[in-house]
C-alpha cells in the first residue's frame, strides 16, 4: 500500500492566461518480504499535470543519491542569492 509523503503543487498561466496545474508527488511503499527474503521499500516520484502523469520508482539507495544531489544544488542556489543580496546592500 503506497503512502503519499509529500505533494508540491505549482499553478501557472499560459500565454492565453489560462491556469494550469503541475504537481510533484512523493509516494512510498514499505519494505516487504517476498518468498521469505526481505525486499527494500520503494519510493515513487510522480509528476502530474492537467493532461497526463509520469512516475519513476526508485530504490532507497537511488532516492538517497538524488536527495543528496538536490540538497547540494539547493544550498548552492540559495548561497548565490545570498551573495547577490550582500552585493546589492553594499
Amino acid at each position: 500500500m503506497a503512502s503519499i509523503e509529500e505533494e508540491i503543487i505549482h499553478w501557472w498561466k499560459d500565454d492565453k492566461g489560462e491556469s494550469h496545474r503541475n504537481a510533484l508527488r512523493l509516494e512510498s511503499e514499505p519494505a516487504s518480504e517476498y518468498n521469505g527474503f526481505p525486499r527494500d521499500g520503494v519510493i515513487t516520484v510522480r509528476i502530474m499535470n492537467t493532461v497526463a502523469q509520469q512516475a519513476i520508482k526508485l530504490s532507497p539507495d537511488e532516492a538517497l543519491r538524488i536527495s543528496t544531489q538536490l540538497l547540494s544544488i539547493a544550498k548552492e542556489l540559495m548561497n548565490q542569492k545570498r551573495q547577490m543580496w550582500n552585493h546589492h546592500e553594499d
